[in-house]
């Protein structure tokens, strides 16, 4: 029986220092493949001459396609790709991007589980939001075992939180200790195989790249009155996802609290060009009200006073709604 010999690691926000603690404590003969996803652009700040300072003599590759898995070695997701896994090869996908990301964590999760199931450690270090959580439900649901860091030891503790929400967690560990752990259970026998969710198997094919079509999706997903940030298209609801997500039939995909947070910011956007249309309207029916005067016509120069009065008004509520959206919610004083 194979051993536990695919370990996926996913962070944003406040993963590299947890990170260099976890590469840093791995053996050198270690029996086990590591693949990574940062949602930081690997380009703008060095992040494979970090990893590959912190990971001792593992060698750190950057995934290319086509690339053969060895056991002992670290692969980095490579910028705008999905980093998935095809077999003992690595993939790099061009499908629609996951909760605003490419490469999204969730899709090297899925696709770890869909090949490795019980063969694959998942672990969610720091970062903002819920990328991961559904991937470590879908590691979970093949057999694989799961790890996330404390939240109380993450610099952003949303997505450990949000993981811990998701599914059944194996261990819940400061990332200090992760390192030792993991070189513990690669070392271990993989469970039992389980069979593998069709809902899984869909979306790695569409994190690889391949079209989703209206009967594909209504196998996994039920329309809802809601509209894709990326494309406008109608989004599905996911049937008995943990956490709760959502996929457009061009396949774009968000979690609850992503799609939230991108309909706060164009509600924002909305507002403030409301406004500046608003006070632009007030403006120029305020300079027909001057002309009117000026022309003796007093009644049609009262009446649009009035209407620039109105507008002036509905100026200063949007105003304060931009304002109150901005601002932190407030605080009910004690008694």
């Amino acid at each position: 029986m194979s051993n536990r010999d695919i370990v996926v690691i996913g962070g944003s926000a406040g993963a590299t220092a947890p990170l260099k603690q976890i590469l840093g404590r791995l053996p050198v003969d270690l029996p086990a493949a590591i693949f990574i996803v940062l949602h930081i652009p690997p380009q703008g700040i060095g992040i494979l001459s970090t990893v590959a300072s912190s990971a001792g003599k593992l060698p750190v590759r950057q995934a290319e396609n086509g690339m053969r898995i060895e056991p002992g070695h670290v692969y980095i997701a490579a910028p705008d790709h999905h980093l998935l896994l095809s077999g003992d090869h690595v993939l790099l996908g061009r499908g629609p991007r996951e909760n605003m990301a490419r490469p999204a964590i969730d899709a090297l999760f899925r696709s770890a589980a869909l090949h490795h199931g019980p063969r694959v450690i998942g672990v969610v270090l720091s970062g903002l939001l819920s990328d991961g959580a559904a991937g470590l439900n879908a590691i979970k649901r093949c057999g694989g075992i799961t790890l996330v860091q404390e939240p109380s030891d993450a610099i952003a503790d949303e997505m450990p939180r949000r993981a811990l929400v998701a599914t059944t967690i194996d261990l819940c560990m400061a990332g200090t200790a992760i390192g030792d752990v993991l070189s513990d259970l690669v070392r271990e026998p993989a469970g039992v195989a389980l069979p593998i969710p069709a809902d899984i198997r869909l979306e790695v094919e569409i994190a690889a790249g391949n079209r989703i079509g209206t009967n594909s999706l209504a196998t996994m997903a039920d329309p809802v009155a809601l509209t894709c940030p990326g494309c406008g298209d109608v989004l599905s609801e996911v049937k008995g996802s943990r956490p709760m997500r959502f996929r457009c039939q061009v396949g774009h995909a968000y979690i609850a609290d992503t799609l939230a947070r991108e309909q706060e910011g164009r509600v924002d956007e909305a507002l403030r060009v409301a406004l500046r249309i608003i006070e632009e309207r007030a403006e120029l029916v305020q300079r027909m009200a001057s002309d009117g005067r000026r022309g003796g016509r007093s009644a049609v120069a009262e009446m649009y006073d009035t209407r620039a009065a109105e507008y002036r008004e509905y100026a200063d509520l949007i105003r304060r709604v931009v304002l109150q959206s901005l601002g932190p919610p407030a605080r009910k004083r004690k008694a």
